[in-house]
């Protein structure tokens, strides 16, 4: 049977040679893995770009699909997001709500910290359950409590992680407010300006907001509450946890291989660091479309909220537009669930791409150096 990935190449003109395989036995102990010839895309365009992009994220769902317990890192990646969150709204009500005095850089960066730490370590048990069975089910948790090898790499990475966010949240967002120049405003309102309000707006919006009340009134008071709407202090930390999530995304796009050079080649954090931006260079191309692949997935599903909204518009009467029944509610409520469920899912297998790519291009680079070697005389 004709897989997807043939039908697009077919269609797209993106036919190749399959690559001859050989294999190799890793010297950290575990399973061969494939050494293909030939040179990875190196981002030149066409179907040296295009065809190994989409190749790389269809692979990773065929992957995911084979070995079910992967799922476990889409599980616990979930529930990382949700307690950043719960952190984020409890700065938000303590301070806003019980008026206490808190360090706002000080808390971020002990939740930036905390969540960086959770996800590097779970991305180091996904390579690891990656490497360890290939071909047949392989248990996440078994590569996760191989990590404990490498506590000390991956602790200064997040680290460096949670670093780097923190100073590019505070180059967008508190230094403008504090040296109004002309560059450091247009900085801010390009950047994470641009995307909290963005996050502002929709998150007010239905199906996020499942509120009885208008958008605007989730920020009052509610009479015989006895204090201020939970949403008050929920949907700010959902919101700020948003826009974290997309600089980590960022962040960890940009450094897509160092965690495979430290649980895999055993590097140390700066020749990792260095290594990851050689590979990338490498295969810039074929991230880049793997990431808008798997980005149009999720931009997909995303923008389905606008037929949920409309068509919630024009089946409420006007009067009740902003106030959804139950029945409005409850789909609002799984459109929600199935949103977050995709992106996950969708960033599960980004990771699974990511060793793949890293996997092909220093196998590639082994077999070259072999090659090389023995045509010497």
């Amino acid at each position: 049977m004709t897989s997807f990935g043939e039908i697009i190449g077919y269609w797209l003109g993106l036919c190749r040679k399959p690559p001859t395989v050989y294999t190799m036995q890793a010297d950290f102990g575990f399973a061969p893995q494939a050494v293909c010839e030939g040179e990875p895309g190196a981002g030149g365009g066409g179907a040296e770009t295009i065809r190994p992009g989409i190749d790389a994220a269809l692979s990773g769902m065929r992957t995911l699909n084979r070995n079910r317990q992967l799922l476990w890192f889409t599980i616990l990646a979930g529930i990382v997001l949700v307690g950043n969150t719960i952190g984020q709204a409890a700065f938000w009500y303590l301070s806003y709500n019980l008026h206490m005095e808190l360090s706002w850089i000080a808390w971020q960066f002990f939740i930036e910290l905390a969540t960086m730490f959770c996800l590097v370590f779970l991305l180091a048990g996904l390579v690891l359950s990656l490497s360890s069975k290939e071909g047949r089910a392989v248990s996440f948790f078994k590569g996760l409590a191989g990590t404990k090898r490498f506590v000390k790499a991956l602790s200064s990475w997040s680290f460096v992680l949670a670093l780097a966010c923190m100073l590019l949240v505070i180059v967008l967002t508190y230094i403008p407010s504090r040296f109004p120049t002309p560059e450091l405003l247009f900085l801010y309102h390009h950047g994470l300006g641009q995307i909290d309000s963005f996050l502002f707006t929709t998150l007010s919006q239905y199906p996020f907001n499942l509120s009885r009340l208008p958008p605007m009134d989730i920020f009052t008071e509610i009479p015989g509450y006895g204090g201020r709407s939970v949403l008050l202090w929920i949907y700010p930390g959902l919101r700020v946890t948003l826009m974290f999530s997309v600089i980590n995304l960022f962040l960890l796009v940009l450094t897509p291989f160092v965690i495979p050079l430290i649980v895999l080649g055993k590097a140390t954090i700066r020749d990792a660091v260095a290594g990851s931006f050689v590979l990338l260079k490498k295969t810039a191309g074929v991230v880049v479309t793997c990431g808008i692949f798997l980005g149009v997935i999720v931009s997909g599903m995303f923008l389905a909220y606008l037929l949920i909204q409309a068509a919630h518009g024009m089946v409420t009467p006007l009067a009740t537009y902003y106030r959804p029944t139950d029945p409005w509610i409850a789909l609002g409520l799984l459109y929600d669930i199935a949103l977050a469920s995709v992106a996950m899912v969708v960033a599960t297998v980004g990771g699974i791409a990511a060793w793949d790519l890293y996997n092909n291009v220093t196998c590639r680079q082994l077999a070259g150096t072999t090659e090389s070697a023995g045509e010497r005389p």
